[in-house]
């Protein structure tokens, strides 16, 4: 992990691009860009900045006109973002192994895809257009074998996991879910969480999406701070005006360690990891966890206090 520092930064094979990346992008698979490395909470002790940002600070997945990926090994989470830009973009097939090159995407995967932009787009599947207004989410089953994104001003973020069966292609607005109200403004977290891919709202073999949303003069989210021993999760944070920056807070509980990020950064939370964060004015974050339950509520709550 971070062995790549005072290397020359590569570039992408193929991806129609010349934007560096770190030194760990996977040059033998073309379709993901990084592969993030499942760490021991060990790792932490004594890492950079730099090597915090590595290893699991994911940016740079949206780019007009382009799908950028990344892959975890966390869950086997694949995090990216798929920006038309006026075109049409196309999910690119399997590259490795070799055995299964050619087959799609979602052969044995389920993916949720949330459009963040500022217009609407049209996500297809097999042939079934679905439109997506900002901020509506589409639930794609496993074994999909045709993806297709549009939109002028649509930016779909992309959250792919393993799945052992195929559920009911899915839309999902924000009108349609009730949202769970919590914080307050005299503590600086009032926000909506609007629950969209769980088990009472959108069936799924094993991911778990949602979206909040800071109420104006709001900057701290996920109050109180909890770990998930038996799930990874991800958190992208959007809605940041320019320069604004979220502090994401991560690591155990008694040596907390932080991430400075920006607009549209998505960052991956090891199920050992506190995950919380605060920002310099109020925006919005999609979450996703993945795991052996869907249980929304399997959480290990940490008071404020036994935070160091």
């Amino acid at each position: 992990m971070g062995g790549g520092i005072g290397l020359e930064p590569t570039f992408i094979r193929g991806s129609g691009s010349s934007t560096p990346f770190s030194p760990l992008v996977n040059m033998e698979n073309p379709v993901f860009e990084k592969t993030y490395y499942a760490t021991h909470p060990d790792m932490m002790t004594g890492a950079s900045n730099q090597e915090l940002r590595d290893r699991y600070l994911v940016s740079g997945i949206f780019r007009d006109g382009g799908i950028g990926l990344t892959y975890s090994h966390g869950e086997r989470f694949i995090i990216g973002g798929a920006v038309p830009a006026g075109g049409v973009l196309q999910l690119p097939a399997q590259t490795e192994p070799q055995s299964a090159t050619g087959h799609p995407f979602l052969e044995r995967r389920e993916m949720g895809i949330v459009n963040i932009g500022t217009g609407a787009g049209t996500v297809t599947v097999d042939g079934e257009r679905t439109e997506l207004a900002p901020r509506d989410a589409l639930y794609v089953p496993m074994g999909s074998a045709d993806v297709r994104f549009e939109g002028e001003r649509a930016r779909y973020y992309l959250l792919s996991v393993p799945a052992h069966r195929a559920y009911p292609l899915r839309k999902l607005t924000l009108a349609d879910i009730q949202p769970m109200e919590r914080g307050s403004l005299e503590t600086s977290n009032a926000r909506k969480i609007y629950q969209l891919i769980l088990p009472h709202t959108c069936a799924s073999a094993s991911l778990c999406l949602g979206m909040t949303i800071l109420e104006p003069g709001s900057v701290w989210n996920t109050m109180p701070p909890h770990v998930h021993e038996r799930r990874s999760e991800i958190y992208l944070y959007f809605g940041l005006e320019a320069p604004n920056r979220i502090f994401h807070y991560m690591g155990h509980p008694e040596a907390l360690r932080h991430i400075v990020m920006a607009n549209e950064d998505a960052v991956i939370s090891p199920p050992w990891s506190v995950h919380m964060g605060v920002g310099t004015r109020a925006y919005s974050f999609i979450w996703a966890m993945a795991g052996e339950n869907l249980d929304y509520n399997d959480m290990d709550v940490k008071d404020i206090c036994q935070l160091l």
